[in-house]
Order: C-alpha cells, then sequence, then structure tokens
C-alpha cells in the first residue's frame, strides 16, 4: 500500500520570534515609553518562542496537577504535585520578575515603564502557556497590601517575592529565597458580592484565627494566602500564610482541586480553614478596598492575557494559511480566507493597542490624578472588551485550520479551553459593567472628563464623536444599568480607537470606521474591507 503524501502538511510552528514578528506589539511598546526595552523584549520573545517552552506546555497541561490531602502515615499534608513542566514554565516566568517587576523590593511601585515591559513580557507568555500565570497575577497582585500593612512580616515577605528566585519547596516562608502567593475570596454562597463573604476572623495574639470555607483559590501552593473575611469590627484581609510562626503546617485543608475547563496545568483549590492563623492586613472595615485594589491588578492581567491568546491563534491561523494549498492554490491567497483573517487581525492589533494603553496609565498614575482615574475606569472596561471576543475569534481560527485545529496535538484547543476563564475570573461581564458604575457614582465629572479625554484623542476618526455621545447619554440616563453594557462596550470602542491614534497606528481610521461608524458582522470575514485594507493588515499581521 503505498503511502500517502505529506507535501499538503504546514511545517510545525516553533522556534518563532514572538517580538519581532509581532508589529502591532512592537509599535504599541515604543507608542507607550518602553523603546528601551526592545533588545530585552526581543530576546524574550526569542526564548518563549522556541519549540522547547511550547513543549513544556504540552507537558504541563496533558500531566495534570495530583492533590495530596494525605502523607503515607495517614497526616494531613494538603499539597498539590505539578509536572516538572510546570515548574520550569513557573521558574522562567519568575526568572525574568514577571511576578514583581513593577515592585521594587521595599514595595513602592518601579518606575515607569515597569507596566509596559510587564505587559508585553505577560503578554508574550500568554501566546505559549496560560495555566502557570494564575501563580504570577496573584503574586504580583498580593504586594498591593502587603506594602500598605507595611508590618515586620509584610516588609520581609515582599523582599522575598521581589526577586527572580523560585522555590518550589514546602516549608516556612522564612526558610526559603522566593516566595509566590495566593488569593482567596470567592466562597459556596457568594462570588461577587465580595461583601457577604462568611469566613471569620476571630482575634488572637499577634493576628486572627481564620475559620471558613473558600470556594475557589487559585495557586493553593503558595507560601501564603491573602484571604478576605469577617472581624468582629467588618471585613478585614488576612495574610495566612502555609506554616504557623512555629514551624507547623498551618490549618488550611485541600477539600478537592476543581475539574475546570482550562487553566489544566495549574490547580484551583477549594479549601477549609480549621484555625488557621493569618497577620491582618489593614484595619477591620477596610478588607474590601484591601481586596479591591489586588482585583485591580488581576483584572489588568487578565485583559492583557486575553491579547495574547487572540495573537496565538491568528498566528497559527496565518501560518497554516500560508503552507496550505486548497484547489490548487494556498489558502492564505484565497480572497475569502483573506477576509477572514483580517478581521481576526483587525481584532488583535486593536485589543493590543487597548491594553498597552491601559498598561502605560498604571506606570503614571502615580503621578497624574488623571491616569490614575483613567486606569481605575478602564481596567474593567478593558477586561470586558478583550476577554469577551477572545474566545470567539480563537474559534474562527480553529476554523481556518479545519480538523488540523480541532485536534489535542496542536495548540488551538487548548488557547480556546483558556480564551473564557479571562472573562469570569475577578469579575464576569456584568461585575464590570457594575463596578463602572460605581466609579461613574463616585466620580461622575472625572468619568466624564476622561471620556471627553478619549474623545479628544480620538479626534476626528470616524465615528468617534458620536459614540463618545453615546457614551455620555448612557451614563447619564436614569436607566443606567440597564444600559451599563452599551455603555460599557462603546466606552471600550472609544478607548481602543484613541490608543490607536495616539500611536499612529496604520489601522485607526479603518478600526474606527468599521467598530465606531458602522456595525460589524457577526462574523469574521463580513467587515467591508477592501483589498488593499485586507493586505495590509495582513502585512502587518505575520511579517515575512
Amino acid at each position: 500500500m503505498a503511502e500517502q503524501g505529506r507535501h499538503n502538511q504546514p511545517p510545525s510552528f516553533a522556534d518563532i520570534d514572538l517580538y519581532d514578528t509581532d508589529r502591532a506589539l512592537k509599535d504599541a511598546v515604543v507608542a507607550n515609553g518602553a523603546v528601551d526595552e526592545a533588545r530585552l523584549l526581543g530576546a524574550f520573545g526569542r526564548r518563549w518562542g522556541a519549540g522547547e517552552m511550547g513543549e513544556h506546555a504540552r507537558l504541563a497541561n496533558e500531566n495534570t496537577p495530583r492533590l495530596q490531602a494525605f502523607d503515607a502515615r495517614g497526616e494531613r499534608r494538603d499539597t498539590v504535585e505539578f509536572h516538572p513542566s510546570y515548574h520550569h514554565l513557573l521558574k522562567e516566568s519568575v526568572g525574568v520578575s514577571l511576578h514583581c517587576s513593577t515592585w521594587t523590593p521595599d514595595g513602592a511601585r518601579a518606575d515607569a515603564p515597569s507596566e509596559v515591559a510587564r505587559a508585553a513580557r505577560f503578554y508574550m507568555v500568554a501566546q505559549v502557556e496560560n495555566g502557570h500565570l494564575a501563580a504570577v497575577i496573584t503574586t504580583r497582585a498580593a504586594v498591593a497590601p502587603l506594602a500598605t500593612a507595611a508590618s515586620p512580616v509584610a516588609v520581609e515577605m515582599i523582599r522575598k517575592v521581589v526577586n527572580r528566585h523560585y522555590d518550589p519547596s514546602f516549608r516556612p516562608w522564612e526558610e526559603k529565597f522566593g516566595l509566590t502567593l495566593g488569593m482567596g475570596v470567592t466562597e459556596r454562597q457568594v462570588g461577587t458580592d465580595v461583601r457577604g463573604v462568611a469566613t471569620t476572623a476571630a482575634p488572637v495574639a499577634d493576628g486572627y484565627a481564620v475559620s471558613g470555607h473558600k470556594w475557589f483559590m487559585s495557586a493553593p501552593m503558595s507560601d501564603g494566602f491573602v484571604v478576605l473575611t469577617q472581624a468582629p469590627g467588618g471585613p478585614v484581609a488576612v495574610l495566612v500564610p502555609r506554616f504557623r510562626p512555629d514551624g507547623e503546617i498551618n490549618g488550611l485543608e485541600l477539600q478537592r482541586l476543581k475539574n475546570t475547563l482550562g487553566g489544566r496545568s495549574a490547580a484551583t483549590a477549594e479549601v477549609a480553614f480549621r484555625d488557621a492563623f493569618g497577620w491582618p492586613l489593614g484595619a477591620e472595615g477596610e478588607g474590601v478596598r484591601t481586596i479591591m485594589e489586588m482585583i485591580q491588578l488581576s483584572r489588568a492581567d487578565c485583559a492583557v492575557s486575553s491579547a495574547g491568546l487572540m495573537r496565538a491563534a491568528l498566528a497559527h491561523a496565518v501560518h497554516h494559511t500560508r503552507h496550505r494549498d486548497v484547489s490548487g492554490r494556498r489558502l492564505h491567497e484565497q480572497p475569502l480566507m483573506r477576509a477572514v483573517l483580517a478581521d481576526l487581525a483587525l481584532e488583535t492589533e486593536a485589543a493590543v493597542a487597548l491594553v498597552f494603553r491601559l498598561a502605560r496609565s498604571f506606570d503614571l498614575a502615580s503621578a497624574d490624578p488623571a491616569e490614575r482615574l483613567r486606569a481605575r475606569l478602564l481596567t474593567p472596561v478593558a477586561k470586558f472588551r478583550v476577554a469577551k471576543i477572545a474566545p470567539a475569534l480563537v474559534a474562527e481560527a480553529m476554523e481556518c485550520l479545519g480538523g488540523n485545529g480541532f485536534v489535542e496535538d496542536g495548540p488551538l484547543p487548548r488557547l480556546y479551553r483558556e480564551a473564557p476563564v479571562n472573562a469570569i475570573w475577578e469579575g464576569a461581564g456584568n461585575v464590570l459593567c457594575l463596578d463602572v458604575l460605581r466609579t461613574l457614582g463616585r466620580h461622575r465629572d472625572a468619568v466624564m472628563a476622561v471620556v471627553d479625554d478619549l474623545a479628544g484623542e480620538a479626534g476626528d476618526l470616524p465615528g468617534a464623536a458620536a459614540t463618545a455621545a453615546a457614551v455620555r447619554a448612557a451614563f447619564d440616563s436614569p436607566e443606567r444599568e440597564r444600559l451599563a453594557r452599551v455603555a460599557v462596550e462603546r466606552l471600550a470602542l472609544l478607548a481602543t480607537a484613541a490608543a490607536l491614534r495616539a500611536s499612529a497606528s496604520p489601522i485607526a481610521e479603518l478600526f474606527a470606521r468599521l467598530r465606531l461608524a458602522g456595525a460589524a458582522g457577526a462574523t469574521a470575514g463580513t467587515s467591508d474591507l477592501s483589498t488593499a485594507e485586507i493586505d495590509r493588515l495582513l502585512a502587518r499581521a505575520m511579517p515575512g
């Protein structure tokens, strides 16, 4: 029997420079003040684009974590065993300070452009493997309440977080050189309404005894957890270490690992607290405010992660169609396929512009109140828009590969499973919209000033003025809650157009015409794009 030919199978998509092949990323880095990082980002892009890293991603996801609730003697151990590839990926990320580069060892915010530079690295890593980034996200976010607390324990913990040493050993944090941190908020009976948590914190010498239950707790092998609790004086955030100060294992019992759709390389645990010792992070009654600062940072990371997933899906689709013939012609040369790819490229580049301008606001926030409010307002807005469109975009990219995109031998199924979590983690769509309305209620004039600024930055782009007017009208409507999704989506589009124009993007007017002034089609390939516009988008999507 003759062997079937393999001439029409695309070559492996590996050993790619994730930075140099991504014009949208390079433009966003320069436009948002991180031009001096370009050389280092190039080396980083080559490292994470290597076939070796993709193989570690595959292995980490195919060999999922295992809960070890008890040791051989029947004593509680409450640990999680990960595949070595998971540890390799996390060691690589920690080794470039992805978990802490926006902080200094004394708990201060690092100077600009630390947020933009980190966002670039985070975005590239997200293209390869998302699961291990949960520990990166929670560690970076947890430094915020530790820095505010400024207790001796918090100061020492920050010093051990803000370094490049990854230490996965299960032992007291005082004995380790490097730490990771997690967080626990959600409970059985309450998710988004964080004021309804029932886990209690009873005052004891030097801290609290925490009792209760957390329904979802990411990164359960962290060295400590920021946990939202109810104390006698109201909600308080408590730092709960894995080991008590006397060196004994603390009262955290891992009940089970969640069987999640995505993030299979990592672990999300259901946890019971049995008089677990912890230190306060802030005053009683201030716990929700403390947690919200962490959530803000996590939401920004979710938006960047979604942009990275979109970029990965687009890159795989372009690569496949460049090397696949159908009816005697390369798919990439066929007008209908090019129309689909162009829409994917447009949305991906727009998402990149939006999330990197948001990172710039975080960079400038400490010195500029207007940028601080912009970051506060646009973080849920960016997450709402980018995290929602990512799953549909990945699905369209899978279609470009046909059956090859649907089998687990390649990365597209993993990207597809990963995409929905960013729209859910740290607040689903309605939660984000209501958060925007809360910001509007507290800072109406400042919020309207941000809308005006965005309209000014978008300038004479098609539909910009009308979009800004629609946002203002929705915000002022007595039915603003019913219209919240309308307002937030339009605000996201306006902010995206402004970011594209501010960076002198060659697709700014194109995006505005199609997404602000026009009605976007429900599926990729339905935008009113000329052949020349399609060519321009695809030339930027994957040079060469």
